[in-house]
């Protein structure tokens, strides 16, 4: 029920600084590879079993959309579930819209598998979906074969994506450094004669490649000597069905990481953190600033990197973040900006531009978050300087723009600040790390409902 004094059924919520944080955090699964499980057991043949899926909202849209394309998708248990699938080719259209909710990343990677396919689909999303672009997905996805069906939109949802008759491989240079694009791209290609390549310039986040080859797909992979790499896939595979373990997401990891740091006499252990290279670029930039992170029990499971980690409070000092990172950590900044208030000096992040298409124009949001705290900055196009020092006043109320990850990060602050910091809705967190305030109580944060 809404309630009438706030019609608008946000969830204001506030933290405040209340002691050390400790314990041992397990975390939500990575959402990333949740969001690739499901749908690449709806194009492979037989049976996957997924354990450890992150069972937030985005995900569960996408676990929707997978049985809409003809999946039989279940819930065995807290974090298990198994896809049933026919076989690449075989996915039937939907009878009804694809609703993402809030997750341009299921949106994506969706567009890819169904613009490889001989079928015609409808998407949609949340007001926070529909302002983001989709555009750098449709051209290359035009290009094989597909086309979007006139919805007087433009490159936004909704709209609907007729799917190749028959796919066209191509060799596709990236415009922009993006998992989500070249993903798409490599999902349309499953289903086409022929090699399709795709170029990036700059290499990103590699968890499709990774599980494309452990569910039967030929890859080639070959590093560029001026950086970046050359991916061509072998059209046609036989993808069979896997186990796939989801091990921790290290976009969940961040806000613990960066509160058991700036909180002072505080030591965390997170249990089960995916540490691939492309996602560990947040690590690397803390360790760089002096935080006691210590990486510990490193293993493999189901072809990625795991580890665990323990994280003491520390001294920060500031860095300048090369625009090379921005890739392995385009998602941590806002919670990077949170810790660089507590350091001392200036931390530069530069290469940000894909910060202002994110759920929210995050760069923007972030600075407005942290000039409401007292915490001086600089804003550019793409570069963002904080200038922190002995602690932070706190004090402000944030506006998340139906943002997770800022919410998140804000009141990660309000848990070091001097005085309480509000986000004016934390509603949607619940769409990547629905337990964030269960998990952050049982470590000794305090939350507080405000008006």
């Amino acid at each position: 029920m809404t309630n009438p004094a706030n019609p608008s059924g946000a969830r204001p919520l506030a933290a405040r600084s209340d002691g050390p944080l400790t314990g041992r955090l397990d975390l939500p699964g990575d959402k990333s590879i949740s969001h690739r499980a499901l749908l690449f057991g709806a194009l492979a043949r037989g049976r996957t079993t997924i354990t450890g899926l992150l069972e937030g909202e985005d995900v569960l849209a996408t676990g929707r959309v997978a049985a809409a394309l003809g999946a039989v998708v279940e819930r065995t248990g807290p974090g298990a579930w198994t896809v049933d699938g026919a076989g690449l080719g075989t996915l039937i259209e939907p009878s009804s819209t694809l609703d993402f909710g809030n997750s341009g990343t299921g949106a994506r990677l969706a567009l890819g598998v169904v613009g490889g396919h001989p079928i015609t689909a409808r998407f949609d999303g949340d007001a926070s979906l529909r302002k983001r672009p989709m555009g750098r997905v449709l051209r290359p996805l035009e290009q094989m074969g597909a086309s979007v069906i006139a919805d007087g939109t433009g490159d936004r949802l909704p709209l609907t994506l007729k799917g190749a008759v028959p796919t066209i491989p191509i060799e596709y240079t990236l415009p922009v450094a993006s998992a989500q694009v070249k993903s798409a791209v490599l999902l349309a290609g499953l289903n086409a004669a022929g090699q399709t390549v795709v170029i990036e310039p700059e290499r990103t986040r590699d968890h499709t490649e990774r599980m494309l080859a452990w569910f039967g797909a030929k890859l080639d992979i070959a590093e560029r000597p001026e950086g970046g790499r050359i991916i061509t896939l072998h059209g046609q595979p036989d993808l069979v069905g896997r186990p796939v373990t989801v091990p921790g997401d290290p976009s969940s990891a961040a806000f613990a990481i960066v509160a058991a740091l700036i909180v002072p006499g505080s030591r965390v252990e997170i249990a089960n953190v995916l540490m691939n290279p492309s996602r560990t670029g947040l690590i690397q930039t803390l360790l760089e600033m002096g935080a006691n992170i210590t990486i510990s029990n490193e293993r493999e499971d189901g072809g990625e990197p795991v580890a665990d980690l323990t994280v003491e409070h520390s001294t920060l000092t500031g860095v300048e973040v090369p625009a090379e990172r921005a890739p392995s950590m385009i998602d941590e900044y806002p919670i990077l900006s949170v810790a660089a208030a507590f350091a001392r000096g200036d931390t530069i992040m530069n290469g940000l531009a894909e910060l202002r298409v994110k759920e929210s124009d995050r760069l923007a949001a972030v600075a407005a978050g942290l000039s409401a705290n007292g915490v001086a900055l600089k804003e550019e196009t793409e570069r963002l300087t904080v200038t922190g020092g002995s602690g932070v006043a706190g004090g402000g109320v944030v506006a998340t723009h139906l943002d997770h990850r800022i919410a998140m990060a804000f009141l990660v602050l309000g848990m070091a600040s001097d005085t309480p910091v509000v986000v004016d809705d934390a509603t949607m967190i619940a769409t990547s790390y629905p337990d964030f305030e269960a998990d952050f109580t049982r470590l000794g944060a305090r939350f507080e409902a405000s008006a």
